[in-house]
């Protein structure tokens, strides 16, 4: 099967939606299938305001349509609401083809928190984004349940996997900190309530991995804080290895990669009990803490066993979340078309 997946968010962007898309296109290839992306890569961008590191892709319509012309997909895949999605989705809509999205990120919440608009003109938009498309790819149960009742169409389950090679138990003397080490892992950003685990009164050292447009102020604010910037492959997976507790303090993520991530390395895991780490960890009192007191959440998870935090992640394969995608795309022809909006 050819399948072009259309995505706004890719490198240099380090988060969830591009490792997942990035190990998507690797998985998709290992069983025999052809992948091509559309990403800013290929396009004249602007920078996102507030976001720099993040290129939009303007006026890509016509451009657009001639990759989907030239590489004749039998599915077609839009992982995001940017420009790049819109084009692909202007390109389905004008030609009768049907096209699956997915939902990565509360847009809404983080709009709201940035510039105060209201989430409800905000989830009205990717609402009629999202109506067409025959599957509406989501990473939890739990969002599923939320996007329903927010009047969202067509929703399918499409999980996530880790990669427990890189992700592994590891060497921790190496990393000069005072013990324990409490990470966080992702952007520094308002929207990843990171300051709220900075402020923390914990024992040892807190260890922030990541870039975003928060960095220099909370570098300048906690002093005592190590701030690594951003981290890619071995040197990531070191540091999740050389910490002692990860915390993950958001609470408009709908999954959290690095929660895997963290478990996979042996670190048991503090967060609230929202979207995403109650999907993943639930119940399971092994391998994290869930509190709407993340300190004593983060004190709970220390006392944790790391062995169970990564038999646990051992479960989670990217293998079984391919073909989870597989089954939800929509082959044209097949099913309902872009005529239905």
């Amino acid at each position: 099967m050819r399948v072009l997946i259309a995505t706004d968010a890719w490198a240099p962007q380090v988060n969830g939606v591009v490792r997942t898309l990035e190990t998507l296109g690797s998985q998709l290839e290992r069983l025999g299938h052809e992948v091509q992306f559309v990403t800013p890569d290929g396009f004249r961008t602007v920078p996102m305001p507030t976001y720099p590191e993040i290129r939009l892709a303007l006026f890509a319509r016509r451009a657009v349509g001639r990759v989907i012309d030239a590489f004749k997909p039998d599915a077609i895949h839009i992982a995001t609401e940017g420009p790049l999605g819109l084009a692909t989705r202007r390109n389905c809509m004008r030609r009768g083809v049907s096209f699956t999205t997915s939902f990565h990120t509360r847009f809404p919440e983080y709009i709201h928190a940035r510039f105060g608009v209201p989430t409800a003109w905000s989830y009205a938009g990717l609402r009629w984004f999202h109506g067409p498309a025959t599957a509406v790819m989501v990473a939890t149960r739990s969002l599923e349940r939320d996007l329903e009742q927010r009047g969202f169409k067509n929703l399918r389950l499409w999980s996530r996997g880790v990669d427990t090679d890189l992700f592994k138990p590891g060497a921790k003397d190496w990393l000069d900190l005072p013990r324990p080490v409490f990470l966080y892992v992702g952007r520094v950003a308002i929207e990843k309530s990171v300051e709220e685990f900075l402020k923390l009164d914990l024992p040892g050292s807190k260890l922030v991995v990541g870039d975003g447009p928060q960095l220099a102020e909370l570098q300048q604010r906690y002093p005592n804080v190590r701030f690594t910037g951003p981290k890619f492959g071995q040197d990531l997976a070191r540091l999740y290895a050389a910490s002692d507790v990860f915390v993950f303090p958001s609470r408009t993520d709908t999954f959290g990669l690095v929660v895997l991530e963290a478990l996979a390395s042996g670190l048991p895991v503090a967060a609230h009990p929202v979207q995403g780490p109650i999907d993943i960890i639930g119940g399971n009192a092994k391998v994290g803490a869930l509190s709407e007191n993340l300190q004593e959440a983060a004190l709970a998870a220390l006392q944790l066993s790391p062995t169970a935090s990564r038999a646990f992640a051992m479960e989670f394969s990217w293998e079984a979340c391919t073909r989870q995608f597989l089954t939800n795309l929509a082959v044209p022809g097949d099913s309902t078309n872009g005529a239905a909006c």
